[in-house]
């Protein structure tokens, strides 16, 4: 099993660890910390010291009840960070919804688009057809971030997420893109309830059932927080144990905060076999 991607053919016969690097004032979990390019570059270094194997950049907070930001704004936080970090020759991802941040990136040689609205926007779908070989992740959210979490409602919450994941892979064949370059997240968080959450969480396999690799983003969410009563700055422990849970349950990649605990969580439960080689 491989993710395809524009400079890279990524393998997940083992989970790959995604570490998260906030462009961003206004992050629920470090927002500001790395808003400036140099910050920003240098977290991403330090990740990969750690043992992070894809970067994910993103410029534009989509915690609940954020404000969107502009295009213009959103390409000047981002633009200078990924220019500096393509020359560490690593796969990097770019978190974005919008067209024109997605085409700016893709040309300058972003590897992954990491959409939460899943290539709904005019133009992304043509966009990412005609870059023939970069990723993609498929991300399901119900609502915008600024209310997703007011009041989300599902008949079946992984049925829906299943369906809906479905037809947005099932539109982007009908372009020609390779199943190869698609990987879907349930989206923990965006537009569910801490009970929809972990529905998804239990019944995770059913969503592998599409034949796309899985991408978990638990790092820190509130719904960790709940069960555990900690404040984001303490959910560490929380978050690798969701991680490796999700990984149980077939997921193959991992979106995270903390990569050093993660990548060590995965070695012992590789040394103890408990990591399958990727088959669904």
């Amino acid at each position: 099993m491989h993710w395809q991607t524009t400079r890279f053919s990524i393998d997940l016969t083992r989970p790959r660890v995604m570490g998260i690097v906030n462009i961003t004032p206004d992050s629920f979990s470090d927002g500001g910390q790395h808003a400036s390019t140099k910050a920003a570059l240098a977290h991403c270094e330090q990740l990969l010291k750690e043992g992070a194997d894809i970067l994910d950049l993103g410029a534009e907070s989509s915690r609940p009840g954020a404000d969107a930001v502009s295009v213009a704004d959103e390409l000047a936080r981002l633009l200078p960070v990924l220019r500096e970090a393509l020359r560490l020759q690593v796969p990097l991802s770019i978190d974005t919804y919008k067209t024109e941040v997605m085409r700016a990136a893709l040309d300058l040689g972003a590897d992954i688009v990491n959409d939460i609205f899943a290539l709904q926007a005019p133009g992304a779908e043509a966009l990412v057809a005609s870059h023939p070989n970069c990723g993609i992740c498929l991300m399901h959210a119900q609502g915008e971030p600024k209310s997703m979490q007011v009041a989300p409602h599902y008949d079946d919450v992984v049925g829906e997420v299943r369906d809906f994941l479905a037809g947005r892979g099932a539109a982007l064949a009908q372009r020609g893109v390779a199943a190869e370059r698609i990987v879907i997240d349930p989206g923990i968080g965006f537009g569910k309830t801490v009970a929809h959450n972990f529905a998804l969480l239990a019944r995770q396999r059913e969503l592998l059932q599409l034949g796309y690799p899985l991408l978990a983003g638990w790092s820190r969410k509130s719904s960790l927080g709940t069960i555990t009563g900690r404040p984001v700055g303490e959910r560490m422990v929380a978050s690798v144990a969701a991680a490796l849970a999700a990984v149980q349950n077939g997921a193959r990649v991992l979106r995270v905060h903390d990569v050093t605990p993660t990548v060590d969580a995965l070695k012992v439960w590789g040394a103890a076999g408990l990591i399958d080689g990727g088959g669904r």
